[in-house]
């Protein structure tokens, strides 16, 4: 009896790897990342090899590691969590931002990006420079993402919002006149407007936040070796050579204003 009540307590006390942990990752030579891809001209992610920040970035984690790279898209935001969570994947990318909310379920890796949400309109309609002036607006958003989240948190009234619009399409509904603001990541902004020089950009909403790839939290190993190699290259001139590349010269300085301006007398 003692030797298999030792037997169970010791097999109690070892914590096995997921199937997405990186000994099964590398045993299958896979690297298997979710994402909501708009399309291949997507500025983080896209299922053609070489084209997107993030892919670029994990692509170097997968040659590091003697791997390859699949995108498994998804339709919707809120389908990610659930995706990884049933192992349909092993990382989640592609302009992931974290929230509290996505932090009870799931592990994140060391900042990616460093992202802000900021408020967008398009000319002639005035700048929104206060969240009193954005809580007047008809504001659109996407539905299970971290902007639906900051709007709300915003106080915008629920009568005032839109959040059916189709994500990556929320430029257009400016356009449109379908709302006449929008809230967008900093990095979706500086893509929008290099694309439309009519938008402009308000006042920032809520504090500094990260971009970064989500993990099941058992994924120990992996989540370690992904957060070191993401470190590393924050440090080296490939990450600023990223950032240019997508978001032009100018990327830089603007993300920097969107680390150091405070939003709390908005």
């Amino acid at each position: 009896m003692r030797v298999v009540s030792s037997l169970v307590l010791a097999a109690a006390l070892v914590q096995p790897l997921s199937a997405g942990d990186l000994p099964d990752v590398k045993a299958r030579g896979t690297l298997r990342v979710l994402a909501v891809v708009r399309n291949q001209a997507d500025d983080f992610m896209s299922t053609e090899a070489g084209h997107g920040f993030d892919r670029e970035v994990l692509e170097g984690f997968c040659a590091l590691h003697h791997l390859k790279l699949e995108v498994i898209t998804q339709r919707n935001w809120g389908d990610l969590i659930p995706a990884l969570l049933q192992d349909k994947g092993d990382v989640i990318a592609g302009r992931f931002n974290v929230t509290a909310s996505r932090k009870e379920q799931i592990a994140f890796t060391s900042e990616v990006f460093p992202s802000r949400h900021v408020v967008l309109t398009r000319k002639p309609h005035r700048v929104v420079n206060t969240l009193e002036e954005l809580r007047e607006e008809k504001v659109g958003t996407v539905q299970g993402t971290s902007m639906a989240e900051v709007v709300a948190a915003a106080g915008v009234p629920a009568a005032r919002v839109n959040d059916t619009i189709v994500t990556g399409t929320l430029p257009d509904a400016l356009r449109d006149g379908r709302v006449s603001a929008v809230v967008l990541g900093i990095e979706n902004a500086i893509t929008a407007q290099r694309r439309d020089p009519e938008l402009q950009l308000g006042t920032f909403v809520g504090p500094p936040s990260s971009l970064s790839y989500g993990l099941r939290k058992e994924d120990t190993a992996l989540l370690a070796a992904l957060s070191e190699y993401v470190a590393n290259m924050r440090r080296a001139p490939t990450w600023n050579r990223l950032v240019v590349k997508y978001f032009g010269a100018s990327a830089p300085e603007v993300l920097r204003k969107a680390r150091g301006e405070d939003a709390a007398g908005n």
